[in-house]
C-alpha cells in the first residue's frame, strides 16, 4: 500500500526529489567515502518530517524499537545488513546476547524484540535475551500476542565478560537506551563487543550534540548538491539550566524560542512560504515522545499550565529534565487515510532496511505524533519493485519518495556517527 502523499503536487519538495535522484551516483559515492572514514551506529531509526518545502530529520534513535512494524518483505534485507554488521565486528561470532528494555509488560515492545532476535538468528547467531531487571531471578517465558514466546534470563557477570547461564556471547546488543543511567554490570567489559557503546545511551547522549553534528553533515551534503542546507536541516537552540516545575530557566527557553521563530520567519519569507512558524521544545535527552511541547509564540511560555509543566519536568524512568533543545518545527503534510503521518526510516549498519508511517488521527501537522493513539502503516521500502525510478515525474513515484527519505535517514545516521566519535570517552587514548 502506498500512502497518499498530499505533498505530491506542491513545489520545492519535488525540486529536491528531482535533484536527489539526478545526483544518485554522486550521493552514493559520497556516502561510501564517508563510511570509509566513520563507523555507522549499529542500528538506527530516524523520524523524518516532510513539509513540502522542507524535508528534515527531527529525531534519531540509536536503540530503535518498533521492528515489528516493518513488513515481512523487509526481513531478507535486514538479515543481510545484520550479517554485514556482525562480520565487521566479530566475524567468528556464534552467540549474541540481546539486552532489552525492562518493560516486559508492553506486548508491542516484546514483539519488536522478537523480530530483532529473529533477524539475528537468521543471520546465523544463537540469540539469548538477558535482562537488567533485578526482579527476574530465573529464566522467564513471556507470551506474545501472536502466540509466540520470548524467554528472558538474568545476566551473569564474570570479571570481564557478561552472559547468561551457560551462554558466553562474543557480542552484546543493547536495545535498552540507558535512560536511567549506566548499570555497573555493563561497565569494564574488555573482551566483548558492546553495541551501541555506553556513551550512545541517554545517560550521556544529548540531542543538541546530535543536531550540531547533523548541521555539519547537512552543509557538506548541500554543498555536494549545490543547495541551501536549510531545506534538509532543522535549526535549533539549547537551554542548559531549566526546571519547569519550579519555573526556573524559562526565560532562556523563551528568548531562544523567540530568536528561532524570527529566524524561521526570515527563511519562510525568503522562500515565499505562507505558513505560521513554530518551534518544538523537548528534553535534550530521552525518548518515547516524552517531555515535548509545541510553541507557536514565545509569549505562550509566560503562562505554562500545570499539566504542561508536569509533562515537561520528567521523562522516562522518572529522570528530571534540566536541559532542553528548542528545535525548528517542521510541519508534516503526509497523510494516511486523512490522518497526519510522518515517515520513520530504519537502518542496520549503513543500510536502509525499511520503514513505516507513524500516523495519529488526533494530532495536528505541527504536533508530536509519537504519543498514545499513534498507529503504524508499513512503508514499501523493501519490496524489490521499490528501486527508484529515474525519469519519473517528481512526486509521482512512491519509490523515489522513499529513496529521498532513505537519503535523509542516512544523513542523520552519519551525523550520529560524527556525534559518537566526538563524545567517545576513550577517544583521547588513540590520539
Amino acid at each position: 500500500m502506498v500512502p497518499h502523499l498530499i505533498t505530491a503536487l506542491t513545489g520545492p519538495i519535488n525540486e529536491l526529489e528531482q535533484r536527489i535522484l539526478e545526483s544518485m551516483p554522486a550521493i552514493e559515492r559520497w556516502f561510501r567515502l564517508e563510511w570509509m572514514e566513520h563507523t555507522p551506529p549499529f542500528y538506527t531509526s530516524v523520524d523524518v518530517r516532510n513539509a513540502g518545502f522542507k524535508l528534515a530529520p527531527v529525531d534519531t534513535n540509536l536503540y530503535p524499537a518498533g521492528w515489528n512494524n516493518l513488513t515481512p518483505e523487509m526481513l531478507p534485507l535486514a538479515v543481510q545488513a545484520a550479517m554485514a554488521a556482525i562480520e565487521k565486528i566479530c566475524p567468528e561470532a556464534k552467540n549474541l546476547l540481546l539486552i532489552p528494555e525492562k518493560h516486559t509488560r508492553n506486548s508491542f515492545y516484546l514483539q519488536s524484540v522478537a523480530r530483532l532476535a529473529q533477524i539475528f538468528h537468521q543471520a546465523g547467531l544463537n540469540v539469548r535475551l538477558g535482562t537488567l531487571d533485578p526482579e527476574v531471578k530465573e529464566a522467564t517465558t513471556l507470551t506474545l500476542p501472536d502466540g509466540g514466546t520470548l524467554t528472558v534470563e538474568p545476566l551473569v557477570r564474570s570479571k570481564h565478560r557478561l552472559g547468561t547461564k551457560n551462554f558466553d556471547p562474543c557480542t552484546i546488543l543493547l536495545n535498552n537506551d540507558l535512560s536511567g543511567g549506566i548499570p555497573k554490570v555493563l561497565e569494564d567489559l574488555h573482551e566483548q563487543y558492546l553495541l551501541p557503546p555506553l556513551h550512545a545511551g541517554w545517560a550521556v547522549r544529548r540531542k543538541t550534540n546530535h543536531f550540531q553534528s547533523y548541521e555539519e553533515v547537512a552543509k557538506k551534503f548541500a554543498k555536494l548538491l549545490g543547495m541551501d542546507p536549510w531545506l534538509i536541516n532543522p535549526m535549533f537552540g539549547q537551554c542548559g539550566e531549566v526546571n519547569f516545575a519550579e519555573e526556573a530557566g524559562l526565560e532562556c527557553v523563551q528568548s531562544n524560542a523567540d530568536a528561532l521563530l524570527t529566524k524561521i520567519r526570515r527563511k519562510y519569507k525568503e522562500y515565499g512560504i505562507n505558513e505560521k512558524p513554530f518551534v518544538i521544545v523537548k528534553a535534550d535527552n530521552g525518548t518515547y515522545g516524552m517531555g515535548i511541547m509545541t510553541v507557536r509564540d514565545a509569549k505562550e511560555l509566560d503562562s505554562v499550565n500545570r499539566k504542561t509543566k508536569n509533562k515537561m519536568s520528567v521523562v522516562k524512568e522518572g529522570q528530571q529534565v534540566t536541559q532542553v533543545i528548542i528545535q525548528e518545527g517542521v510541519p508534516t503534510y503526509e497523510r494516511v487515510n486523512d490522518a497526519v503521518a510522518e515517515p520513520v526510516v530504519y537502518m542496520l549498519d549503513r543500510y536502509v532496511v525499511g520503514g513505516f508511517y507513524r500516523v495519529h488521527a488526533e494530532r495536528g501537522i505541527d504536533e508530536n505524533l509519537n504519543a498514545p493513539g499513534a498507529s503504524f502503516v508499513p512503508l514499501g521500502f523493501a519490496e524489490s519493485t521499490q528501486l527508484p525510478k529515474p525519469g519519473a515525474k517528481p512526486g509521482a513515484s512512491a519509490p523515489n519518495r522513499f529513496y529521498m527519505y532513505g537519503v535523509i535517514g542516512r544523513l542523520a545516521m552519519l551525523a550520529a556517527a560524527y556525534e559518537l566519535e566526538a563524545t567517545d570517552p576513550d577517544a583521547e587514548i588513540y590520539e
